[in-house]
């Protein structure tokens, strides 16, 4: 499933396209992708213009001209891929996983290609976004001020689960997941089966930077490619030839001075990567 650092690839790939665009037409091509979709919603959509695009955790939500706001979940295999103008070319012709069809006011086309039909959307009120039931529970941005040394220590103090699952909890810190929890893990030199009430402290210090630096370096490449992933234009991530633990056991452990090997272990039905030399 796209993690934090390829939902907002994808964001940063649709702003340009759609904010302050209207949005033409709108296909909406079955009924239900997870969930069922809004009856309505290509003709709440159509006409309406998009006044800005945000991540929040691992959705994206378009925020239109009348109050209402469009929240897109990628699912597993979910892709937004663009088609931009070129000359007397026509758009490609649509295929059969193509499930909603964004026209904009440019002559651009979004499609949202979900195979496995895992994504989902559906429409809110931007005044009721907060107490949304998919957004109130969420934990802050990590890559917020908000999220701090101080806030992890109040969040994790008297925690008994691994430190692992922890991070993977929506509720302490939002839009975490597999491969950057392991590799920030990593990076601070913590073991993912260390009690989340045992990171207090110095260890919280230490996690803290971990995690917005590997995020903000998975951002940068684009984010990982492992199955589906793909950013709006079509171009892959890079950030997996950049793993230092995720996805490599039984390889050397990249940390200077370390003769570990990396091991992998499941906690909580996902695997685990980590080096149990270096990672304390």
């Amino acid at each position: 499933m796209p993690e934090l650092p390829e939902v907002e690839t994808v964001c940063r790939g649709l702003r340009p396209v759609l904010e302050g665009r209207v949005l033409t037409d709108v296909q909406v091509r079955r009924p239900d992708l997870r969930f069922p979709l809004p009856d309505d919603m290509a003709d709440r959509l159509r006409g309406r213009r998009v006044e800005r695009i945000d991540r929040r955790a691992k959705y994206l939500r378009a925020f239109l001209d009348d109050g209402q706001v469009l929240i897109m979940h990628l699912g597993m295999s979910g892709r937004m891929n663009l088609w931009a103008p070129n000359g007397d070319e026509p758009p490609p012709a649509l295929e059969k996983h193509d499930h909603v069809v964004f026209e904009a006011g440019n002559g651009s086309r979004v499609v949202f290609h979900d195979p496995r039909r895992f994504g989902y959307m559906t429409l809110a009120v931007a005044a009721e976004l907060e107490g949304h039931p998919y957004f109130a529970p969420l934990g802050p941005e990590p890559l917020s001020d908000a999220f701090n040394a101080d806030y992890l220590n109040t969040a994790l103090y008297g925690k008994r689960t691994p430190i692992k699952a922890a991070l993977l909890d929506q509720r302490i810190v939002a839009g975490l997941g597999n491969i950057y929890v392991c590799e920030a893990l990593f990076g601070a030199r913590i073991s993912p089966k260390r009690l989340a009430a045992s990171v207090v402290g110095k260890r919280a210090e230490r996690l803290v930077p971990k995690i917005k630096a590997v995020l903000d370096r998975a951002i940068e490449a684009g984010g990982s490619t492992l199955r589906d992933y793909a950013q709006v234009d079509g171009e892959l991530g890079y950030f997996q030839h950049s793993w230092t633990v995720y996805g490599r056991e039984g390889e050397a452990c990249t940390s200077a001075g370390c003769d570990g090997i990396v091991k992998r272990l499941v906690q909580s039905g996902r695997s685990t990567f980590y080096c149990p030399k270096c990672q304390r």
